[in-house]
């Protein structure tokens, strides 16, 4: 397993090793023993899928607040995605920063995003398959999101995104008050 640290520390991408035949190929693309020496801790206790059927649907900045807040490892196993974490801890030297990744079926990538930070994406072409691990359950009663153009990410060469309802009316980053607090050291 390859293992490459964004800007943001604790935000890694994974990339699981790819064994190749003439059929295809193999890959392990979870291992709790291989997390547990990257992160030690980490339990995983749900699996999301989501499917995209266009290209520039954009799901996202979401959230849970603590104590629901996750962890999550985000892979596209169809298709090709703008992955996107957002340091959201108050009191973060990299507060309001981001790191972006380019998660796809063909690169294997994955995105460990740490707790304090919101995420999002966008589909860079039609027919996304997007998983993703996390380590809480879904509590809609903690569920938040902060407007996706509100805060200077580069989303690649989209302008008008097909976006939910709920995304759409979210509230801005820089009206929003973090329920994260950073913690030096952990």
């Amino acid at each position: 397993m390859e293992v490459e640290q964004t800007q943001l520390s604790g935000v890694f991408t994974v990339t699981p090793k790819r064994f190749r035949d003439e059929r295809g190929w193999l890959s392990e693309s979870y291992s709790q023993r291989a997390f547990e020496d990257l992160v030690a801790g980490v339990q995983f206790v749900q699996d999301n899928h989501s499917y995209s059927a266009k290209a520039q649907t954009l799901r996202g900045l979401h959230y849970q607040s603590p104590p629901h807040d996750q962890i999550k490892l985000v892979g596209c196993v169809t298709g090709s995605i703008i992955d996107v974490a957002v340091d959201a801890r108050r009191g973060s030297p990299t507060y309001g920063e981001s790191a972006s990744v380019i998660l796809s079926r063909e690169n294997g990538k994955y995105l460990f995003i740490p707790k304090g930070f919101l995420h999002g994406f966008v589909t860079l072409e039609d027919g996304c398959d997007v998983v993703y691990k996390c380590s809480d359950f879904y509590a809609p009663q903690a569920e938040g999101g902060i407007l996706w153009n509100s805060i200077g990410i580069d989303w690649g060469d989209v302008s008008d995104p097909i976006l939910s309802e709920k995304d759409r009316d979210a509230i801005s980053f820089q009206d929003w008050s973090s329920p994260f607090d950073f913690e030096a050291g952990a």
